[in-house]
């Protein structure tokens, strides 16, 4: 069980990050908010997938040059795919509740507005919980300690996500401590 300043020093470390994290969240919903609220006359789930297409490449930019400026940098080509990739995930958690509310609890965008803007935004909450996880682990890599981070930056997505697992498997040729011992003869 980690102690308790341990655990105050992490969330020392985490606080910066999920604040900026948060504000680029908050700005990027209300404008997901406003593009789904203008677009809805294209039906409500058609226009949740256009405000996410459009609010992730924002949001990538804010986060890669804001968020994480001080994580290991890799291929932008990677990045944005994984980051796109985790946001399609978030975007059918948010779809998801919104087809909930309209077709499962029978809101209609017509006479229901603010009720399907409020089934939508919980679904923006777990959608956000579950981005922040995925971009911290798997798009944004850790700043280098030792200079291997930067190996794994060169690989593809697969291999380094392969190789870090690997690194935390007890046993692992990675975690072995490979000095000789001293013969005490």
């Amino acid at each position: 069980m980690p102690s308790v300043s341990t655990l105050t020093e992490r969330v020392r470390h985490l606080a910066p990050e999920a604040l900026a994290f948060g504000v680029i969240g908050a700005g990027n919903t209300l404008l997901y908010l406003a593009i789904y609220y203008v677009a809805m006359p294209i039906g409500p789930v058609k226009s949740s997938v256009l405000a996410t297409v459009i609010t992730t490449t924002l949001a990538y930019l804010a986060n890669r040059y804001w968020t994480y400026r001080h994580h290991t940098r890799t291929a932008l080509r990677r990045e944005y795919t994984l980051f796109f990739g985790f946001n399609l995930i978030g975007m059918l958690i948010q779809s998801g509740m919104t087809a909930l509310g309209k077709y499962g609890f029978g809101l209609s965008e017509h006479d229901d507005k603010l009720r399907l803007l409020a089934v939508t935004t919980a679904g923006i909450v777990i959608a956000t919980i579950f981005r922040f996880w995925s971009y911290r682990t798997f798009v944004f890599l850790k700043p280098p300690v030792d200079g291997h981070e930067g190996a794994i930056a060169d690989m593809d997505a697969t291999a380094g996500l392969a190789e870090l697992s690997a690194i935390d498997e007890p046993g692992s040729a990675a975690n072995l401590d490979l000095r000789p011992e001293l013969d005490p003869r």
